[in-house]
């Protein structure tokens, strides 16, 4: 029986080494593989969050001075407009450009 005993605890001894084999094994795997992803990854040329976030506030506030800046050229398009009635409320200064530009056509 005492044999018995001693051939099970080395046994038990001999499984708590290879689990503690195994389990350092794994954090070694893990960390290889987690380095061969990042140097891969880098050689992509991608980029990292905070780039990403950066530009992205770039393009919101570009976005948002263009919307601006198209209102008020809108703004500035609509105040040309009102001054064409008042350039159509001379007629005879229109029929006299209108010559013009017909005779410099037909020459």
């Amino acid at each position: 029986m005492q044999t018995r005993r001693r051939i099970f605890d080395d046994l038990a001894k001999v499984a708590n080494s290879a689990a503690g084999t195994f389990a350092g094994l794994k954090d070694e795997i893990e960390a290889l593989v987690r380095q061969r992803l990042e140097v891969a990854l880098n050689n992509m040329n991608l980029v990292t969050r905070e780039e990403f976030d950066a530009v992205k506030a770039m393009a919101i506030k570009a976005r948002q001075e263009q919307e601006k800046l198209e209102k008020r050229v809108a703004k500035l398009e609509g105040g040309g407009k009102r001054s064409k009635p008042a350039a159509a409320a001379n007629p005879a200064k229109n029929k006299a450009a209108a010559k013009k530009k017909a005779a410099a056509k037909k020459k």
